[in-house]
């Protein structure tokens, strides 16, 4: 693997007067300096839409995936576990925060991540999504049964070990996801997501978190979900669009000023296209490790001949609470953070419906 030093892993997502310290790393650098614009309106297909991510941004790609689930057709999950993992029962007795979070955090860290406080319990966590669809938090799971899933598990993954993504495979098969819809990737990798060529040395933990192991996660993901691709451009042909995402989310959800919206040429002119939601994991944002995710991942290489815009919305690092810029999945922005008006699952449907729209009148 190289004599590359490598930073070791210290889970700070969620240090807050617990002494608690949570996790999925990724990188400093610096910060992208182009001018906001707005998010544009494209006529998108919602009922076509997709999400992915990696570590942080895997839990949250499954988080929307189950609270949307009517208008999601598939997910694709790189170092991450199943939904509601890191919510203990202690923290829905005693909603009490930052108490609960505290609580939500050692649990995400030694039972979500490592194991040391045991693997995660598929059976348990399947109720507890029932239990929420049947109150209406989250859509119905019987929206679920033909949604496709894609779970990716690194080689040398010491982050998020290998019986925590098992163990989300095991929770879609319970939640009955159909047959043959759930595939759990077992391959080269430390704790990254995968490209065919382009970031760092394989089996790396490092910043900025995207490395060449010679297999096209992007592709991987988008084909298990939508089927057999076109080829990808040799280059982004579309627009990537800085745009401003204080229209949808509000003071202390965790949101960045910036997100980015990849829109190929086909869809600026024409309707219909699909969404997919790329989510970076922690430390992986633009203000961080620049556009080394949003670039380099080969999301946009394949969007501009398969109809697809791909989102790439942006959380920030708060001291204190949430330092390495993570997604929420333990509850730093509240303890209501798995449904559909948790603050940035809220924030984040907002800017696909966003893009749904076809003309400024069309509200």
């Amino acid at each position: 693997m190289g004599s590359r030093k490598v930073r070791p892993v210290t889970g700070a997502a969620v240090a807050f007067l617990t002494g608690v310290s949570l996790l999925v790393c990724l990188s400093v650098g610096p910060s992208p300096g182009l001018s906001a614009e707005a998010l544009p309106r494209l006529g998108t297909e919602l009922g076509a839409t997709s999400v992915s991510g990696l570590s942080s941004g895997a839990y949250m790609a499954g988080q929307i995936e189950i609270a949307h689930a009517k208008d999601i057709v598939g997910a694709g999950i790189v170092a991450g576990g199943p939904f509601a993992c890191a919510e203990t029962a202690a923290s829905r007795a005693f909603p009490f925060w930052p108490t609960a979070i505290g609580q939500n955090a050692t649990q995400a860290l030694y039972s979500c991540m490592k194991t040391t406080m045991g693997a995660p319990d598929p059976e348990a966590l399947v109720a507890r999504t029932k239990a929420l669809a049947d109150d209406g938090v989250i859509d119905p799971v019987d929206a679920l049964r033909d949604h496709h899933v894609y779970l990716y598990s690194g080689n040398d993954d010491q982050t998020v070990t290998r019986p925590v993504v098992a163990s989300a495979k095991r929770f879609y098969d319970l939640l009955g996801v159909a047959l043959g819809n759930v595939t759990l990737v077992e391959g080269a990798g430390g704790h990254a997501f995968i490209t065919e060529q382009g970031g760092l040395a394989c089996g790396l933990t490092d910043e900025p978190y995207v490395s060449d192991c010679n297999y096209d996660q992007a592709r991987a993901i988008l084909g298990w979900i939508y089927g057999p691709l076109q080829a990808a451009s040799a280059e982004p042909q579309g627009k990537f669009v800085v745009f401003d995402q204080d229209p949808f989310s509000d003071p202390g959800d965790g949101f960045a000023d910036e997100g980015v919206v990849y829109v190929p040429p086909t869809c600026q002119t024409e309707r219909g296209c699909r969404v997919h939601i790329a989510l970076h994991g922690c430390n992986q944002s633009r203000e961080e490790v620049g556009d080394a995710f949003v670039h380099g991942a080969g999301f946009a290489e394949l969007a501009d001949a398969n109809r697809l815009v791909v989102l790439f919305p942006q959380a920030k690092a708060i001291t204190g609470i949430n330092p390495e810029g993570c997604w929420d999945w333990w509850g730093y922005t509240g303890l209501d953070y798995l449904g559909k008006d948790a603050p940035q699952i809220k924030a984040i449907w907002a800017m696909v419906e966003h893009l749904a729209k076809r003309e400024a009148t069309d509200d």
